[in-house]
């Protein structure tokens, strides 16, 4: 049985890991481990935020494989991406867990696993097919959407905020999304200076989304933090660098 491209949490939401945590459980389950080059590991000393996505699941005659890409996201901007292949070597054996640098590596591992008479198709999909499937962007929860939304423009300080318009659209809001943005700029990475991106993504009743792009920054006088809104990330990310090139 194949399952479709699908996100995999290995944690409940409610006790989330960090990615330290999640980078050590993933090292000390794997059997292969000790193979990783140290400059990969080193590079993950560093990381903000993580992700675990499934790529793909078979499941046949007692026997089971299920494949996952695990992506870390770098101080520096830059990602770093470990697969894991999960599989057992006897029926309702227990399983066995590897990991690996590269997809090729992980293809090569999979071809080694026996496999079942009874299911020719238990080989791995091609990844290239499962990684066209696009990922859903946003996972939206209907939480007073917008009630967020009028607050959020609210409290902006900047004089090109959104306007009455996208108040108007977001007064319907029926689900929205925060999400934080990374990859900073150089300048707004400036010590002393603290910038946060978000992203207030919001779900219309037909079925549209809009976004709007917050920025918490200290680039004040008197260091106070301080909240703009934006109509585009891009917008946002300027705003950013303005703001750290007058305290520059």
């Amino acid at each position: 049985m194949s399952v479709p491209y699908e996100t995999a949490a290995y944690e409940p939401a409610e006790s989330p890991e960090s990615p330290e945590e999640h980078l050590a459980r993933l090292l000390g389950r794997a059997l292969n481990s000790f193979e990783l080059p140290d400059e990969v590991i080193r590079r993950l000393d560093c990381a903000l935020a993580h992700d675990g996505c499934l790529l793909s699941a078979h499941h046949s005659a007692g026997l089971h494989r299920e494949t996952y890409r695990h992506t870390w996201l770098l101080a520096d901007g830059s990602p770093v991406t470990l697969w894991e292949l999960v599989h057992n070597t006897a029926p309702g054996g227990d399983a066995q867990h590897e990991v690996y640098v590269d997809e090729e590596e992980l293809h090569a591992a999979t071809s080694r696993l026996p496999l079942p008479p009874e299911a020719p198709d238990f080989e791995l999909p091609a990844l290239t097919q499962l990684w066209a499937v696009p990922e859903p962007r946003h996972v939206f929860a209907p939480d007073d959407s917008a009630d967020h939304a009028r607050r959020l423009l609210r409290r902006a300080e900047n004089p090109d905020r959104p306007g009455a318009e996208t108040a108007a659209l977001l007064a319907t809001a029926a689900a929205h999304q925060i999400t934080q943005a990374f990859g900073r700029s150089g300048r707004s990475a400036r010590a002393g200076l603290s910038f946060a991106l978000y992203e207030h993504a919001f779900l219309l009743p037909d079925g549209r989304e809009i976004s709007l792009w917050e920025v918490e920054h200290t680039a004040t006088p008197d260091g106070r933090h301080m909240c703009e809104v934006y109509a585009t990330e891009d917008a946002a990310r300027e705003a950013m660098d303005r703001r750290a090139a007058r305290r520059s």
